[in-house]
């Protein structure tokens, strides 16, 4: 069996898999359904509990494990110090806004959801892995993960970030590539653009630096992806985009059509969105909110609070240039098919040829 076969393999004894191919924890893009497809196809699960409060983050795992009785991360921001607010500036992105949709007022609270709360309900829940962005869990977290043997996988996008992990105790390295679609998984929100890193370069400098086992994470949506990452020294791969097409995901047809013909450079990195920097599908508010007469967008979540009447207007019209798009830059070869079956082929394909290259 060659190295990477090897490796992979030991992750996956490890970690209850039969399939090293993880499902990102894609934030209000996760549905049990489409969960419990991956994890029933050998692979693990995903559920991006950011917006859910304890109650949600319960029932969610208890729909996916009347579902699923395979392995599957449930997976929280690591939150940022409260925002610096600027009115002059909300009131012009209020103004700017209203252009794409209802004309949203400033929030007297984008404060989120009760963080500590989130992590002990994460805790109860019991998953087979809980894992982290935009930083590293407070010690108590990492101490209670540890206490109930729950496996903690850490996402960095900068070789000093996955140092940071190891050494807080993470059995696990995310290396999200700045292919990635959705959120930059960056420690320092301001510093995202100039570290976004590509996978080719981040999991071999990873996996060459930390002895726990590495996750690439970005730009990964067929076999030859699935291969080259781990003959680069990943143990596992973790997909997104890939699995937006699949007939469990349940995303608006009108993102799911832009994915479809999406090229690598219809996608864009942008804070206009929530705020944090994202990479999404170049939609007609993303490309405007570029533009260098615009208004700068605000911090994370003030952002995120002032683009949700625009958001949800243009998801129930089904308009994709005001919708919250994300998208990877491997976008269009995402399969409007099964998620069992997406897994399946992926992983059949990788292991062909990784076989192949002994």
């Amino acid at each position: 069996m060659s190295a990477p076969l090897t490796r992979s393999r030991a992750f996956c004894d490890a970690h209850g898999l039969e399939v090293p191919i993880l499902m990102a924890p894609m934030a209000g893009a996760s549905p049990p359904a489409l969960a419990a497809a991956v994890a029933g196809a050998g692979g693990m699960g995903g559920c991006g509990a950011l917006a859910m409060p304890p109650q949600a983050i319960h029932e969610w795992m208890q729909e996916f494990r009347t579902r699923a009785a395979g392995p599957v991360q449930l997976n929280l921001w690591v939150p940022d110090p409260p925002p610096a607010r600027d009115p002059a500036r909300e009131a012009r992105l209020c103004d700017f806004l209203a252009r794409w949709g209802p004309k949203p007022e400033p929030p007297d609270d984008a404060a989120c959801i009760d963080f500590e709360a989130q992590c002990d309900a994460l805790l109860v829940a019991r998953p087979d892995a809980i894992s982290s962005i935009m930083g590293l869990y407070p010690a108590r977290m990492i101490a209670a993960m540890r206490a109930r043997a729950i496996p903690w996988f850490a996402t960095a996008t900068t070789l000093a970030e996955a140092r940071a992990a190891e050494a807080a105790g993470a059995d696990a390295i995310i290396a999200q590539g700045s292919e990635a679609g959705g959120h930059r998984g960056a420690f320092e929100a301001a510093k995202a653009g100039e570290r976004a890193v590509g996978l080719f370069a981040l999991v071999p400098a990873i996996a060459d630096a930390v002895r726990v086992p590495v996750i690439a994470a970005g730009g990964i949506a067929d076999a030859r992806g699935v291969a080259a990452a781990l003959q680069l020294g990943a143990a596992a791969v973790m997909l997104g985009t890939a699995f937006l097409r699949s007939l469990e995901a349940g995303i608006a047809p009108t993102w799911a059509q832009g994915l479809a013909g999406a090229a690598p450079e219809d996608t864009t990195l942008t804070r206009a969105l929530s705020g944090r920097l994202a990479r999404s599908l170049r939609t007609g508010y993303v490309a405007a909110a570029a533009d260098p007469g615009a208004p700068a967008p605000a911090p994370y979540p003030v952002q995120r609070a002032l683009t949700a009447p625009m958001r949800a207007a243009a998801a129930e019209r089904g308009e994709l240039a005001g919708m919250q798009a994300w998208a990877g830059q491997s976008a269009a070869r995402a399969r409007e098919e099964p998620a069992g079956q997406i897994v399946t082929a992926l992983w059949e394909g990788a292991r062909d040829l990784l076989a192949g290259a002994r």
